[in-house]
């Protein structure tokens, strides 16, 4: 004598077998076939390439965020290579040929690299720092003073400041060692 409960589970059982029965189709059992060799296919397409020594890898990027990087990254390149017209380039590749000319032309003049020569030496950086501090603040404090009163009484009391004395030996200086250079 069988239970009533064991019963239900051997119909039901029968009914789940009766089920699967009628739902394998022909067409059903290729479609299934088809994805498993595909599947089968596909792992040992995966098996052989070696990924399997690249998974602690990409493990560690995915660890510490650089594969979001990565990806962060494609996608930057992937929008500036969307925004590359034809135009764009076209004008790109013009400043890049002039920018190269004039870099050439620099190049090969003697006195440009007398130039770059001298401004790298410390005290003419100095100098230079000071000429622009001093040639600044001349000219804020030029724009307060009120306007000169002319004549020759004005120039009379301006060369008896010994500052303007102290101005024109400095010129004067100047002027000689550019002379001599």
């Amino acid at each position: 004598m069988t239970h009533p409960r064991q019963e239900a589970v051997a119909n039901d059982l029968v009914s789940l077998i009766a089920g699967a029965q009628d739902s394998l189709t022909d067409d059903m059992v290729a479609r299934l076939s088809a994805n498993a060799s595909q599947t089968l296919d596909m792992l040992d397409r995966f098996n052989r390439s070696g990924i399997d020594r690249a998974l602690p890898t990409i493990a560690k990027l995915v660890e510490n965020g650089d594969l979001d990087r990565l990806v962060g990254l494609a996608r930057l390149f992937g929008g500036i290579e969307d925004s590359l017209t034809d135009d764009i380039v076209h004008r790109v590749s013009l400043v890049v040929t002039e920018l190269a000319a004039l870099v050439d032309k620099l190049s090969r003049n003697e006195g440009v690299q007398r130039l770059i020569d001298l401004l790298g030496q410390e005290d003419v950086q100095t100098s230079l720092v000071g000429l622009l501090g001093a040639a600044s603040a001349a000219s804020s404090e030029a724009a307060t003073l009120p306007p000169s009163r002319g004549g020759i009484g004005g120039m009379l009391h301006l060369a008896k400041d010994p500052a303007t004395q102290d101005a024109l030996r400095f010129m004067v200086l100047m002027s000689k060692h550019l002379q001599k250079g």
